[in-house]
């Protein structure tokens, strides 16, 4: 298997210290504080702040400047425009972007003057191989988008970012058709703040290792065009370890207050609610063990036909607290959980697809639907606790917001060689479904997306709703990581 391309920063972290130690402990205190006014959304994320390698992982960006040197005169950006505190401004907003998005910028000081400076520069990053490119152009003319083009030739993710004065649209035409690149032409930075979130989380997708309890052996693989690797452990190893799991203060404790915190609790039982956080717990040690950043099981192969409670309430939390976790072993919707946290800081909700003809909608039916729509960190919507669809174990029925804009996202995985396609469509919550005295899973929401004509035919299977229009930005990031987009 091949190593991740990350920084140092990549490694196994060191024993937390007196100072940590403090801040865990204060950070504990100020959440049963928050408990006691009713203002916290969840406990502290996952338990024991456990970090795998792609939780680990710092990137590494190689960042340049390139103008001629002197006077810009006549030509374009003209004299009026300041290079020099362009380059002022724009190093100052770099290095509070690497630092506020945790990456390692290894940004040249002295812009590249001359051709043969630009062709050096992107010879020493391919040979260097950092996470991807960011070429800052302050200039027009002469070697600057001859520059911006070969470090895109150089099959590394690059971010070209063109001020406004910059560039016309005969400079941005061509290179901006080709893979693995991000133009922003604009005098936002808040874009090339964009372009630097995908590069760190292609990078952080790379390094990611999913655990996936499925199947009778163990075995190791991975996710060719995506990087993502894989540790398969078989499927009753989950039940082993919840037959030897006891049901201790910490269960009870987060049993109890997500019976506190949900708006109603109908059919589900508080024995059902604790056998949920059982299986939760039991997933994380699992996780933990395997030193994997994501989790996936055959859920109903596992677990149907026992009494142990099917991991709906683990999946649900395990994404409120940052950590991919599907279904029913679907390495797509894997994924497509990865995709959606590492870009957009929010859970998304796998479900199944049904359409609604008469009005011309899609219901996404599920039972593990995360609390935290809004964003890790925010409060949660209001939720429910009731019974599975097989009236068997408890499950929180998430309300999603009426109007809501929505996203779904599909990350279709190819054969060997092949290129990975996402499906992407953008919409609006329209309606929750009340499940029952409609049957089907007790998550059933109803989205009426832009441009869907035929919800019959719907494209896609587990795809991931979630909030925000995001419809363009994944569109961006397909072409920088070399996905084909399928905008629906």
């Amino acid at each position: 298997m091949k190593e991740s391309r990350c920084a140092a920063g990549c490694g196994h972290g060191a024993r937390m210290g007196r100072r940590g130690f403090l801040g865990a402990a204060s950070a504990a205190a100020a959440w049963l504080t928050l408990r006691d006014t009713g203002l916290a959304a969840e406990p502290p994320a996952d338990g024991e702040k456990f970090k795998g390698p792609g939780a680990r992982c710092v990137p590494t960006v190689r960042a340049c400047f390139v103008r001629r040197k002197g006077d810009y005169g006549m030509r374009w950006p003209g004299a009026v425009y300041d290079g020099a505190a362009a380059l002022k401004k724009y190093t100052e907003e770099l290095g509070a972007a690497a630092k506020e998005l945790n990456l390692k910028l290894d940004l040249r000081p002295e812009p590249l003057y001359s051709q043969a400076e630009g062709d050096a520069w992107v010879a020493e990053a391919a040979e260097a191989k950092p996470d991807g490119l960011l070429v800052v152009v302050l200039d027009r003319q002469e070697h600057a988008w001859p520059t911006a083009s070969k470090a895109i030739d150089s099959k590394l993710p690059t971010v070209v970012f063109s001020p406004i004065g910059t560039s016309f649209t005969t400079n941005t035409a061509g290179p901006s058709r080709k893979p693995g690149c991000f133009i922003a032409s604009t005098d936002d930075f808040a874009q090339v703040k964009w372009g630097l979130k995908m590069l760190h989380a292609g990078a952080k997708m790379k390094a990611t290792r999913a655990l996936v309890i499925a199947g009778g052996a163990e075995r190791e693989g991975e996710m060719e065009q995506l990087g993502i690797k894989l540790r398969y452990v078989p499927a009753k190893t989950f039940l082993d370890e919840y037959e030897k799991t006891p049901e201790t203060d910490e269960i009870r404790a987060l049993a109890d207050d997500y019976m506190k915190r949900a708006r109603r609790q109908v059919g589900a039982t508080k024995q059902d609610v604790l056998n949920g956080v059982k299986s939760y717990v039991v997933a994380r040690t699992l996780r933990q063990r395997a030193e994997a950043d994501a989790i996936t099981m055959d859920c109903l192969g596992a677990l149907g036909r026992t009494k142990v409670s099917l991991p709906c309430i683990a999946w649900s939390r395990m994404n409120d607290d940052g950590i991919p976790a599907a279904c029913e072993a679907d390495l797509g919707a894997v994924a497509t959980h990865i995709v959606v946290q590492y870009l957009f800081d929010r859970p998304g909700f796998q479900q199944d697809p049904v359409g609604e003809t008469a009005k011309g909608a899609i219901i996404g039916a599920h039972c593990s639907c995360p609390t935290r729509l809004n964003g890790f960190g925010q409060p949660p919507e209001p939720f429910d606790i009731v019974h599975h669809h097989g009236m068997r174990d408890a499950v929180p029925r998430t309300l999603w917001k009426i109007g809501q804009r929505v996203t779904c996202l599909d990350v279709e995985l190819a054969a060997k060689g092949g290129k990975p396609r996402m499906l992407i469509s953008a919409g609006e919550v329209i309606e929750n479904v009340s499940v029952p005295p409609a049957g089907g899973c007790v998550v059933s929401v109803m989205a009426k997306f832009d441009g869907a004509a035929d919800v019959l035919s719907f494209p896609g299977f587990h795809q991931l709703f979630f909030y925000g229009d995001y419809k363009a930005q994944l569109t961006q990031f397909c072409r920088l990581f070399n996905i084909e987009p399928v905008v629906v």
